[in-house]
């Protein structure tokens, strides 16, 4: 099915001239305006799993090389930016608290609670979840329902190239504190990740409940619980510890996320 507003966006972008066309330019800005109202998303959960729409992403570089620098003030404070804030808060039913920031072209859902934190533009959050005290949402990063970031996580943005997957942490996961999850990493529902992992593309993800180690890289199964991990690797000077990640056990559905990260740290006689 044709979709005229994409393909403004798409030609655009292979010819950024066309942004001196009024209908083009509104294109662009009526994707920033309906990725804040929330009506439409950088990427969707399908049933063939995420799709990441490129065209939307486009629209945001273009935005970004339309704005002009800018102060904003709010209250004491001045900003000197080309994005906006987010308004209309209140009418959302969203709760921001001093100095929390959010970005014009982020959504949060009804009943999403932002710390002193940060939410970057073409990022969302979902229904119930608390992004806690300088933990930062990066751009375009797909925050699920009822999850909990715990203060200073960072959830790394994703806006370039355009296709690329953002990070996603789906409905119901609980990130650890000083956890760092970026490079499109994507958290499985229900997921523990514990206090200051830290997972990139390339962490190397060990699942050691078994009686062989199993590795997974880019994903963190639904309800795994998961705390930071070295393995020994050689190099011409030698061996040395390399980070990684551990899955040491799953979260339970009858019990709460505290809960299931303390029973299983104290079945396995850790602390983190």
């Amino acid at each position: 099915m044709a979709n005229p507003l994409r393909e403004k966006v798409e030609a655009t972008f292979a010819d950024r001239t066309l942004l001196a066309s009024r209908d083009h330019a509104e294109a662009v800005m009526d994707v920033i305006d309906r990725l804040d109202r929330g009506t439409l998303r950088v990427a969707s959960k399908t049933d063939d799993g995420w799709v990441v729409y490129a065209w939307v992403k486009q629209a945001i570089l273009l935005y970004f090389g339309m704005r002009r620098m800018k102060v904003h003030e709010v209250g004491p404070f001045e900003y000197h930016d080309k994005i906006p804030l987010k308004k209309g808060l209140a009418a959302q039913g969203v709760r921001v608290v001093p100095p929390g920031v959010a970005r014009y072209g982020s959504h949060l859902e009804k009943g999403a609670i932002l710390m002193p934190g940060y939410v970057n533009i073409g990022a969302r959050v979902g229904e119930g979840t608390m992004v806690d005290t300088w933990a930062t949402v990066g751009s375009c990063a797909q925050i699920g329902k009822r999850v909990h970031l715990s203060g200073g996580v960072g959830i790394g943005g994703v806006l370039e190239p355009p296709g690329a997957k953002p990070v996603i942490v789906e409905d119901g996961a609980f990130i650890g504190s000083r956890a760092v999850v970026v490079e499109g990493m994507h958290i499985g529902e229900r997921a523990v990740i514990g206090a200051n992992v830290v997972l990139t593309a390339s962490t190397r993800i060990i699942d050691v409940t078994g009686s062989t180690p199993m590795e997974h890289k880019g994903h963190v199964p639904a309800n795994s619980v998961v705390i930071p991990g070295v393995r020994t690797k050689s190099f011409p000077a030698g061996d040395f510890g390399v980070p990684c990640a551990l899955i040491i056990g799953e979260r339970k559905p009858t019990t709460d996320l505290k809960t299931s990260l303390n029973e299983v740290l104290r079945g396995g006689d850790i602390q983190v």
